[in-house]
């Protein structure tokens, strides 16, 4: 089994390649600490819960930030992707994606949740390396190829070659700070409160990194509720008041970037200027972004068709051909 621990989707793929995915949410009850719900209908309860249930998202930044619901959840989406299977028919392999500017603390965060599955041998594999791999790319040549994926709860920009990261940077700004910035702009702009989940809705519907002149999305009346009277109300927006609100966090974004181009060999750079930029992760997605990088570094940027995979795709190709890549694995 492959396992894409995201901070907001989890991912899991079998030897056949046919991935699950759902979002990075439980349900517990207050009194102990039983599931309720999982994954879509755990994350459609957040902000409605009744008291008696906490909504969970067990990660932050990337990794995981409370131990025992990562576990919980983990447990719950692997019994209903695998039902039938016990503590005694474990999986002979489990590999799971972990970012590679975790701390070893945070690693065995993540092993010890894997250790929970019984498999005869777990690795972890570093996620930019999936994902190149999952894209395609042959990191194990002698050839600079550059990545920058942007997640849910981090950014990594790294610079490969032989299986290797050469040189990095990761910053805790990704889809998440998005939606934190639109839900303040709301607050401070409008007076209107709206959560986590209407933030994400307006990012995905009219979010944008500039301003969009084909396939233009139509603006968006978002409801919530006035911060003032507590009475619900609404206010029509478009895509450029959005493209402003995020622009502080994309600046942080190139700025890792510019980083890891400024501190790449001179050996590499010449490789990367003919192979470009690739981008992916689920929050590359975001309208405009690839035009906007791709005028602020002057090098062509290609953007992964589909990039919220990438990273399982990555381990699932693994997975099937262990020996050619035990390279990358670690425990």
């Amino acid at each position: 089994m492959a396992i894409d621990l995201g901070n907001n989707n989890t991912i899991l793929t079998n030897k056949l390649n046919v991935p699950q995915s759902a979002p990075s949410f439980v349900v517990l009850n207050q009194n102990n600490r039983a599931i309720r719900a999982v994954g879509k209908e755990a994350y459609e309860m957040q902000g409605k819960a009744p008291k008696s249930f906490k909504v969970v998202k067990p990660l932050k930044g990337g990794v995981i930030a409370d131990f025992d619901s990562a576990s919980k959840m983990v447990t719950a989406l692997i019994k209903h992707v695998y039902p039938k299977k016990t503590f005694f028919s474990g999986f002979d392999y489990v590999i799971s994606g972990v970012p590679f500017s975790t701390t070893e603390v945070e690693r065995r965060a993540l092993r010890d949740t894997l250790d929970l599955f019984n498999s005869s041998k777990t690795f972890l594999l570093y996620e930019p390396l999936a994902a190149a791999i999952g894209i395609g790319l042959d990191i194990r040549q002698p050839e600079g190829q550059f990545l920058v994926d942007i997640g849910g709860g981090i950014t990594e920009a790294v610079v490969i070659s032989l299986s290797g990261i050469v040189n990095y940077h990761s910053i805790k700004v990704a889809g998440d700070s998005f939606d934190e910035d639109i839900q303040k702009y709301f607050k401070r702009n409008y007076n209107l409160d709206i959560g986590l989940n209407m933030a994400e809705y307006v990012k995905i519907n009219v979010g944008a990194a500039r301003e969009i002149t084909e396939d233009c999305p139509e603006p968006l009346h978002v409801i919530g509720k006035d911060a003032i009277t507590g009475i619900p109300k609404g206010v029509l927006i478009d895509h450029l008041e959005i493209a402003y609100v995020l622009n502080s966090s994309i600046v942080k974004i190139e700025q890792a970037i510019m980083q890891t181009l400024e501190e790449c060999p001179p050996e590499l750079a010449g490789d990367i200027y003919k192979n470009g930029i690739h981008l992916t992760g689920g929050s590359a997605m975001l309208r405009g972004l690839k035009d906007r990088l791709e005028a602020k570094v002057k090098i062509p940027v290609l953007l992964d068709p589909n990039a919220l995979l990438s990273v399982s795709k990555g381990i699932t190709t693994v997975l099937s051909n262990i020996d050619t890549y035990k390279a990358v694995l670690f425990k």
